[in-house]
């Protein structure tokens, strides 16, 4: 068995060997399909070069898209980069304007008022107290002495007389009224120089504001250039006043704007309580065919009931009273059968809201006050709370301070300039807030008596500069630095400041003459002052009692 198995192997073997395709000879011939093979060989060489043309085709569409890809991602990359840096400068813009913003609202609230240094003030005011020889101390103690403590000793006896005569003339003008249809008439209060103590000036007058409201069922409804509604700058500082039902709102119900037929009723007001007919609107002082309070009106009717109030009372009085000025509705004037008079005003005016700012219907006349745009107009007076700021403040301040000796120096001086060159732009209530700026931007031992003279010459270092720029703001308007104590409306204290030197941008013949004035002023105090000085002995001087400053 396995001898037939080798066999048959080496058989195999054999065959294997010999077969001439494996092993050819080296004559053999060529096969006979040659040709078609290299035909085979051709088409596959070409199939190939078209298949590496392919390839190299996408190769380069890869690598095209590749660049593509890395480029788009570089411009994206640059974009966030910029983006970055956009964003980064949009922050930084957004913090610097809110800087600036709360900058603007810090001075505006804050120093909306500048008082300046020395240093600016002496650059604006070279030329003005230039030359200008200052009194000293001494003289001005004396001066203060004997012509303002010696002129004003009257003024308690004074209040004292007009505000008793005054109680009892309101009283019968409540008597005569009819209170189902006229005004009512509240208590009278003091306000101005006379009692805050700086009056001056010959004849004293005491200034006295009455308080009136509308009868039932109507109320007053006010309101402000500050209040939301947007005033023309020449109506800034008034309001109006409309005269509304007590269960009325402002906007009113439209059956007061609707005819309703006949067969139509309101189910909110009744027949009986339908808006009056504007007759009786009239009838209740406003201007003609509207809802607001007339302040002409306001004064006829005033000037009626004040004459029919004396004419009630006239008789228990030794005097006469007459009205001394016609255009103004309170201005009155006790005459003594001796000759002597006094002269006082009795103003109408209108509480705005629950505060102690009213609407005064008429303003003491200057050459610098503007007319009032119509007379449903009604300026703002916040008189209550600058006597009560310059009370608050006299209890912080050391004994005897000088702040309202300066006002009365400077007031006196400007005074007698007046009456030497005429009338000028500026009044005594722009002195006074001259002093109030001062107050609340110097600390309280820098108003010491002893420094009397510094300080007289601080205000007229500010008053030069508020002149120079022609821009003197209101102390309490957008004054966000008000004592709290005061109670003062917030509404005002947010409200853009308002410069009571604006009529000097507008008339600039009144602006050169009370420049003119103001430096003719500077230039004569010395002589005005030494004018009521002389022949006080200097022992004297010197023994100024204290207590008087």
């Amino acid at each position: 068995m396995p001898v037939g198995i080798f066999r048959v192997c080496l058989v195999v073997i054999t065959a294997i060997v010999n077969h001439p395709l494996l092993f050819p000879k080296e004559n053999g011939t060529v096969p006979e399909n040659t040709e078609e093979i290299i035909q085979k060989m051709k088409e596959r060489e070409e199939s190939l070069r078209l298949e590496q043309l392919r390839l190299e085709q996408e190769i380069a569409d890869q690598e095209a898209t590749q660049k593509a890809l890395e480029k788009a991602a570089e411009v994206m990359e640059e974009s966030k980069e910029e983006k970055v840096r956009w964003d980064m400068w949009t922050a930084l813009s957004m913090v610097i304007f809110l800087l600036i913003e709360l900058w603007r609202q810090d001075f505006q609230e804050g120093n909306w008022q500048d008082t300046g240094g020395e240093e600016d003030d002496m650059a604006v005011l070279g030329k003005a107290f230039k030359g200008v020889a200052f009194p000293d101390k001494a003289v001005l103690a004396t001066f203060y002495e004997k012509r303002i403590l010696g002129t004003t000793g009257d003024m308690a006896r004074m209040r004292e007389m007009v505000e008793g005569f005054a109680d009892d003339l309101l009283e019968a003008l409540r008597s005569v009224c009819n209170r189902d249809a006229d005004m009512e008439v509240e208590d009278c209060m003091g306000v101005g120089s006379m009692y805050e103590n700086w009056r001056v000036r010959k004849p004293f007058v005491c200034d006295l504001i009455v308080p009136f409201a509308p009868p039932e069922p109507y109320r007053f409804q006010s309101q402000t250039w500050c209040s939301g509604d947007s005033f023309p700058p020449d109506e800034q500082g008034y309001g109006t006043i409309k005269v509304c039902r007590a269960d009325e709102h402002g906007t009113g119900c439209i059956c007061d704007k609707t005819k309703l037929g006949e067969d139509m009723l309101c189910l909110l007001h009744s027949q009986a309580n339908t808006t009056r007919p504007s007759s009786e609107m009239e009838d209740l002082l406003c201007f003609k065919n509207t809802q607001y309070l007339d302040a002409d009106q306001v004064m006829k009717w005033f000037q009626i009931a004040v004459t029919k109030a004396w004419n009630r009372i006239s008789h228990k009085y030794e005097f006469d009273l007459s009205f001394s000025l016609l255009d103004s509705p309170g201005a009155l004037k006790i005459k003594f059968r001796s000759g002597k008079s006094i002269a006082f005003n009795l103003t109408p005016v209108v509480q705005y809201e629950n505060s102690d700012v009213y609407f005064i219907s008429h303003f003491p006349q200057s050459s610098l006050a503007a007319d009032l745009p119509s007379s449903t107009h009604w300026f703002l007076t916040f008189a209550v709370y600058e006597r009560r700021f310059i009370h608050l403040v006299s209890k912080m301040l050391p004994a005897n301070a000088c702040h309202v000796s300066c006002l009365q120096i400077l007031s006196f001086l400007h005074g007698k300039q007046c009456s030497l060159t005429g009338p000028s732009g500026l009044t005594n209530y722009h002195l006074k807030t001259v002093m109030l700026h001062l107050l609340q931007a110097r600390p309280g031992q820098d108003w010491a008596p002893e420094k009397l003279e510094a300080r007289l010459q601080d205000m007229l270092k500010f008053l030069e500069k508020c002149l120079h720029e022609k821009k003197l703001c209101h102390f309490f308007i957008g004054n966000g630095k008000v004592p709290a104590e005061l109670g003062f409306p917030i509404i005002f204290q947010r409200a853009e400041p308002l410069n009571l030197f604006r009529p000097f941008v507008l008339h600039r013949d009144v602006y050169r003459k009370t420049v003119d004035t103001f430096h003719e002023m500077l230039r004569n105090m010395s002589a005005l002052i030494k004018e009521y000085t002389v022949h006080i002995p200097l022992a004297h001087t010197n023994g100024i009692h204290k207590e008087s400053l």
